[in-house]
This record gives C-alpha cells, structure tokens and sequence, in this order.
C-alpha cells in the first residue's frame, strides 16, 4: 500500500522519472472521459492532473469563479510544478475544466493541445459513430505530432492494459462488500487516485502484488457504511476524516472512482467504434445524464449492492455539472427514506466544520443500525470540543 500512497504523493517526480526511463512524451488531462488507450498506444504517457492547494495569488485574474480544483490545477502550471507535461488533452465535459485546458495553453503555446468532442447525449441514436469520427481525428492529430503511426494492433495492446487495469479496481472495490472489509475507503481511493497518474502496465503489476496482500490482511472492524457521491475528488481527505469519526466509505459514484472501472471496451473490428462504446455506455457524469436521469436509479443499486448505511454528497464549489441533477438524487433518497447529507467543499476541508456535519449524519444513522447496537456515540466532533476546552482550561 505505501508504494501507491508514494507514487500519489510524489506523482511529479514519477512521471518525470518515467520519461528518463521510457524516453516518452506526458500528456495532461482533468476530464475522464479522455479515451487514454488511443494516447497510451502511441508511446505516451496519459496522467490526470490532480488539484493540490496552496495559497493563490495568480489564478483570480485568469479565471475568476471558476471552482477551486481547476484553478489549483492551473496555478501549479503557471509555478511550474508540471514542467513535464508535453500535451493536454480535453474531453468534453465540464465547462470549468475546458477554461483551465485553455488558460493553461494560453501560458504554454507550444503544447500539442487537442479538444475531442464527447457528446452530451450519450444515448443518442448517432453519438457513438460522433465519438467514433472524434477519435479517428484524434488519432491522426498524435500520429502527425509524433511522426509514427497509431496502429490497430498497438490500439489492441492499450485496450488489455486498460481492461485489466479496470477489472483489478473492480475486485478492490468487490471486497468492500464486506461486513469486515480488509481495506479502508481511504485506502482504496488512494489506490484509484495513483493508477490515474501511472503507466497502467506498471500500475497492473502493483495492484497484483497488493491483492494478494489484501488475502492475508486482518479485516477491519465493522463501521457505519458510508457511500460518497458527488464532484470528482482528488485525494482521499474526506474518507480519512470519515474513518476518524469511526465510519467507512464503502462504495462511491464519483466520476474519476467507480464509474472510472465498472465497464470496460469491448473489442470489434472496428477499434475506435469499441472504445467509443465504452466511454458512452459508463456510468454518466451528472453533465451527461441530462435526458433519461439513469444516474439517481445507478447510485441506488450501488447503495444496495454495497449495503451503505448512509449517503455523503460533496460537491465542489462552483461545480456546475453537480448541481444540475441534485434535485433528482435528492428526490431518490428522500422517496426511498435513504439518510444522506450534502455539503459544498473546497480543495480544503475545514476539519471541525466538516467533523461536525459528519458526527450529526452518524449520530442519526447508528441508532438505526441494528448490527452496531451498543457502539460507542461519542463521535469525532465531541472529540475534537472535548480536547479544545480541555486545551484552554490549561
């Protein structure tokens, strides 16, 4: 486990290392409907590019209002913490996410720099021959970049990294179902978070290692059962404090984890036309779940599957797509009497704010949890008082 908490934490490093080692190119990009295998197969390494807050003194002038993952995003450009990336890559989706593609190429003109059009109605009768065109101009804008050809069979060999990839985040994620876990939410949306920023060949190899360790491992205790929706994240802070509080996150619906896994590219004949498939037939970003609402009906059999106790909802602020679909997601809940709690956050978690929101949903979901008769209700907010007052007192 320390390997992928090493390579999420140090992920700058790791690609700079991978480009000494591959003598390849990096290419950037926030939205995860960018179909990576395309970019994996002509040599190049595809990371997403992850916010991390510090202070900001540049990004206001650049795109104010935006939300606050995008402009950290940005500002870690303009201080050159990604001197390694060579290209970005936009996939159409979030409008906020597309204003720091092209604020970043206004800093960097020499990028290769290319926007693939994913259509907003997946299910449309033409979107998936749209996306198949999209990624055939695609594909020719990285092969005239590079000088060498993209062939079918390379294609092939990035689809079976790729599927392999998903279907060992899938078994992660299948022994969360659990009533005694062998690994923490945290733990399991580190994992995710450092296979978005690595060669997933590589990747594959850890996560075989890592599940063998998992057979061996003690489970965790019984906990609450949280299910954690909502804007893409960028570490595992919320499910850290979540576990703090004596909870776990057990299932999530967020773009960039379960729904980054859970189906993969069926090959064809036809390459690009599978792979467009796949990236319309995944489980929608709320931005493309706009004409038959599936996502509400999705989330619940993710709850039900995983036997969630309780649902966490954390948008970002200022994420737009998010708070487009709430009203259904809340409409779900309410009619099927699912315990959930919404929160606004930043790239930043005020801890004692956000621990005592969580300790108030606990508090009203363990008296309804029969299999935890008895469990201690002293949550993490009473806690964190408790040492304040007792820190003032002397």
């Amino acid at each position: 486990m320390n390997k992928f908490q090493e390579i999420l934490e140090n992920r700058h490093e790791y690609a700079r290392t991978w480009k000494s080692r591959k003598g390849g190119k990096v290419f950037g990009y926030i939205e995860t409907y960018m179909p990576e295998e395309i970019v994996y197969a002509a040599g190049i390494l595809p990371v997403r590019l992850l916010a991390k807050h510090e202070p900001d003194d540049y990004t206001d002038r650049q795109m104010y209002g935006n939300c606050y993952a995008t402009k950290d995003i940005l500002r870690e450009f303009a201080k050159g913490g990604y001197d390694y990336i060579d290209g970005l890559v936009h996939a159409e989706g979030c409008q906020w996410a597309f204003h720091c593609h092209q604020n970043i190429i206004n800093i960097r003109p020499d990028f290769f720099d290319h926007y693939v059009f994913v259509p907003d109605y997946p299910d449309a009768r033409t979107s998936k021959t749209a996306l198949r065109s999209e990624l055939q101009v695609f594909r020719e804008h990285i092969e005239a970049w590079t000088g060498s050809e993209i062939t079918d069979e390379t294609i092939l060999y990035a689809v079976d990294v790729y599927n392999t990839n998903r279907r060992l985040l899938r078994r992660i994620y299948e022994l969360r179902k659990s009533d005694t876990p062998p690994i923490l939410g945290s733990e399991a949306m580190e994992v995710m978070l450092a296979c978005q920023v690595m060669d997933k060949a590589e990747a594959n190899n850890l996560l075989e290692a890592f599940l063998a360790e998992l057979e061996n491992r003690e489970p965790y205790e019984d906990r609450i059962r949280l299910m954690l929706i909502g804007s893409e994240t960028w570490d595992a802070g919320l499910e850290k404090l979540i576990e703090t509080a004596g909870a776990n996150v057990v299932i999530d619906e967020l773009d960039n984890g379960a729904s980054y896994i859970l189906n993969e590219v069926i090959p064809q004949k036809d390459i690009l036309l599978a792979i467009a498939h796949r990236y319309l037939e995944r489980p929608h970003h709320a931005i493309k779940d706009n004409n038959w609402r599936r996502r509400p009906e999705h989330i619940f059999r993710l709850y039900e599957d995983w036997q969630a106790d309780a649902v966490i909802i954390a948008k970002q602020i200022y994420c737009h797509p998010h708070g487009t679909d709430n009203y259904a997601v809340w409409k779900l809940l309410r009619e099927r009497q699912i315990p959930f709690h919404y929160f606004e956050r930043d790239t930043t978690l005020p801890p004692t704010e956000t621990a005592a929101r969580i300790d108030a949903l606990l508090a009203m979901v363990k008296p309804g949890v029969n299999r935890l008769a008895g469990m201690n209700q002293t949550g993490e907010f009473s806690k964190i008082i408790e040492s304040e007052v007792q820190e003032k007192n002397g």
